[in-house]
């Protein structure tokens, strides 16, 4: 049997490499920030001097994801490696969702969170990766309560939104926050009748356990950000004003003729979400003629949406 190693120990907890604790602790350090989707260590500059808590490396943002099509797949070594030794804040990097071996990789580089993306082509259609070996945090896409719930039991110490990234269309991630909302008020609701508990675990293929953390809690038992479709300050602020803890924003700013000033725009409004004057200003440093273009998701395809990837699972 491998050896625990005991980071620290406080009182009678153990805080040890891979622990519960000390993943779902990584999250919890960067709540109320803006995770920032980079391609390169330029980007990953911009990110930093905006405030962004964190970045998260690809290959190719996931507006031109879409434009391009083909297999997409992690970022390269060469990208994740560059960008480690240009920022001093913390890294993320996209796996496809069931590939193990691209999430062993990540974990060998270093990186301090992967997300396991249906962004990127989806490798295994029968499962998400089984993270609960993992030393490295990960975080996990959902569209309602019980897709969040599903990857959590699989170890994901963090979850986000789908929404309907590469869009520019903040519409979905809104849709999906208020089905996670709904999905645990429906659960508070009915917490006192414990058949009825069990009826709602086994129509999310949650264990019984699982929902009464959420109930024990009043909310997810892990940090949870939005994502997708995030394009300008008003659209992180009304994110943050849905229970969100933070947001995820890549295409939003890089796709955009005014990058720089839209990421800084971005975190304002994220940090003083609540703060009517402090949202304004941030929303007036931006010009809507610079944002990207967008697409109507009413416009687009079902086999076009990102968002129904591992959904199923």
């Amino acid at each position: 049997m491998q050896e625990k190693k005991v980071l620290k120990e406080y009182g009678d907890v153990e805080i040890t490499l891979g622990s519960t604790e000390l993943k779902r602790g990584f999250a919890q350090m960067v709540k109320h920030g803006v995770v920032m989707d980079v391609t390169n260590p330029t980007q990953a500059g911009i990110a930093e001097d905006a405030g962004a808590v964190a970045v998260m490396v690809l290959d190719k943002l996931p507006a031109d994801i879409r434009a391009k099509g083909g297999v997409a797949r992690m970022a390269t070594i060469q990208a994740i490696k560059e960008t480690m030794e240009t920022v001093s804040i913390p890294i993320m990097a996209k796996c496809r969702i069931g590939h193990t071996q691209e999430a062993l990789l990540l974990q060998e580089i270093g990186v301090d969170m992967i997300d396991e993306s249906e962004v990127l082509t989806p490798a295994n259609e029968a499962s998400h990766v089984w993270k609960w070996p993992f030393t490295v945090p990960f975080v996990n896409g959902c569209r309602d309560l019980g897709e969040a719930l599903r990857r959590i039991e699989e170890g994901s110490a963090m979850i986000r939104t789908k929404g309907e990234a590469g869009t520019g269309n903040v519409a979905e991630a809104i849709r999906h926050m208020r089905l996670v909302n709904k999905g645990i008020s429906e659960l508070l609701s009915t917490k006192d009748d414990p058949q009825e508990l069990m009826i709602k675990a086994r129509e999310m293929k949650v264990s019984y356990g699982t929902v009464l953390q959420v109930i024990d809690q009043g909310r997810l038992p892990v940090v949870n950000f939005a994502a997708g479709g995030i394009a300008t300050p008003a659209d992180a602020a009304m994110m943050m004003r849905m229970k969100c803890d933070g947001v995820f924003v890549g295409s939003g700013i890089y796709k955009s003729q005014d990058p720089e000033v839209r990421a800084s725009a971005i975190v304002l409004a994220t940090t003083y979400w609540d703060n009517p004057e402090k949202v304004l200003e941030a929303q007036a440093m931006v010009n809507e003629k610079n944002s990207m273009p967008g697409i109507d998701i009413s416009t687009m395809d079902e086999e076009d949406k990102l968002q129904i990837r591992g959904a199923n699972i």
